[in-house]
C-alpha cells in the first residue's frame, strides 16, 4: 500500500524547450523514493517500430524496475501526430488517454497522475479544452496532478497551483545533434 497525499496539488509543465517530461519523471523518482505510488499516462508517445531508431523511451524501462508503485501507459502510435491533420487513430488514442485518467482519477489509488502531453494533444486538437477541464475538476483533493506539454491554455495556467516553463536558451540540436538513447528517449 502505498502512502497517501493529504493535499495535492495540480502542477503544470510547459514551454518550448525540453525538459517537460523529465522534470515529471524528476518527482516521480522522489516521490517513488517515499513509498508513493505514482502513474503516467503519456499522450502522443508509442512503441517505436523498426523504422525508428528506439522501441521503447528509457521511462518505460526505468518504470519496470518499480513494480506496480510506478505505471506509465502510452496512448499514441509511434510516428509524428500531424497538428494540421491529424489521423482519426491519434483522436481515438488521445480520448482513451483522457477517459484512462478520469478513471484512475475515479478510483483514487494512486498518489501521483502525470498527463504527459496532454497539453500538447489539445493544442493539435486531439481532446477538447472541455476534457482538459474536467480532468481537472475530477482530481481527488489527496492526488498531486501533473500536466505536461509545450502550449498549455491560459483556462489551464489559472486553474493550476504550480506553474512552470521551460524556456529555450541554447540547444544543441540547433548544431545537428538529433535525440540520443537515455538523454531525450
Amino acid at each position: 500500500m502505498s502512502k497517501k497525499i493529504k493535499k495535492g496539488y495540480i502542477q503544470v509543465y510547459t514551454g518550448d524547450c525540453k525538459g517537460k517530461t523529465t522534470a515529471a519523471l524528476g518527482l516521480a523518482f522522489r516521490a517513488l523514493g517515499h513509498g508513493f505510488k505514482v502513474h503516467m499516462i503519456q499522450f502522443l508517445k508509442g512503441k517505436g517500430t523498426e523504422k525508428m531508431a528506439w522501441s521503447e523511451y528509457g521511462e518505460w524501462k526505468a518504470a519496470r524496475k518499480f513494480g506496480d508503485l510506478f505505471t506509465i501507459e502510452p496512448f499514441g502510435r509511434p510516428a509524428f501526430v500531424n497538428p494540421k491533420n491529424p489521423r482519426p487513430e491519434d483522436i481515438e488514442l488521445a480520448k482513451k488517454g483522457v477517459e484512462r485518467a478520469l478513471e484512475i482519477m475515479q478510483r483514487n489509488e494512486v498518489d501521483i497522475l502525470i498527463l504527459d502531453e496532454l497539453n500538447v494533444a489539445y493544442m493539435f486538437n486531439l481532446i477538447s479544452l472541455e476534457d482538459m477541464m474536467k480532468i481537472v475538476e475530477s482530481k481527488p483533493e489527496n492526488m498531486e496532478l501533473v500536466i505536461t506539454g509545450r502550449g498549455a491554455p491560459k483556462e489551464l495556467i489559472e486553474k493550476a497551483d504550480l506553474v512552470t516553463e521551460m524556456k529555450e536558451i541554447k540547444h544543441y540540436y540547433y548544431q545537428g545533434v538529433d535525440a540520443r538513447e537515455g538523454i531525450e528517449f
